[in-house]
């Protein structure tokens, strides 16, 4: 299982380091679909909970993170 981890962080690590604004580009994908959320179902359980604005903020900040650390 170890051996799989690995590889895939590897892989993973190899995949993003030429790509470093990939996460936070997707992370500021999701709060504008956030906002399109509150236009088109402004009563329904998406856009009371603002659930994709706070994933997109926490996948904006880990991808800077990560650019950094890469």
């Amino acid at each position: 299982m170890k051996k799989i981890l690995s590889a895939f962080l590897d892989w993973l690590s190899g995949f993003l380091a030429p790509r470093k604004g990939l996460i936070p580009l997707i992370g500021m994908g999701l709060i504008f679909l956030n906002l399109l959320i509150q236009f088109i179902f402004p009563n329904g359980w998406l856009a009371t909970t603002n659930l994709f604005l706070h994933f997109g903020l926490l996948a904006a900040i880990f991808g800077l993170m990560l650019a950094w650390a890469l």
